[in-house]
């Protein structure tokens, strides 16, 4: 089986819930224990585990470790580089939000502020 070199060739990720590490083996062109590995060095990536440690991965970590595969396999990133790179990533969302808040606070205290100038 040749690997696929990028993920826009990839398999579309089905509409489930939860996968299997053979499912998401397959879905990302990654073997079962490359998964296990990434787990260890990627804080992102936590399945579910249930049963006998038996792992379920949700959509979002496939999406992850595609992610973590294009760092790695196209762009040529180290394990340090991707887990710095994804560990960005997340800061970025990060600061965003506290963005949106903060925002959305200020505008919250200008009709606050509108309010009771008026009531004065």
């Amino acid at each position: 089986m040749l690997e696929p070199s990028n993920n826009d060739e990839l398999p579309v990720i089905p509409g489930k819930r939860y996968f299997t590490i053979g499912e998401v083996s397959e879905l990302c062109a990654v073997k079962p224990h490359v998964l296990r590995y990434w787990e260890q060095e990627f804080p992102q990536l936590k399945p579910v585990k249930r049963r006998g440690n038996r792992r379920y991965y949700q959509r979002q970590d496939v999406l992850t470790i595609r992610q973590i595969r294009a760092l790695l396999y196209d762009q040529g990133f180290t394990i340090g580089g991707a887990r710095q790179q994804m560990a960005g990533e997340s800061a970025k969302q990060d600061a965003s939000q506290f963005q949106q808040l903060v925002s959305q606070m200020v505008n919250e205290l200008e009709e606050v502020l509108q309010v009771l100038r008026t009531d004065t």
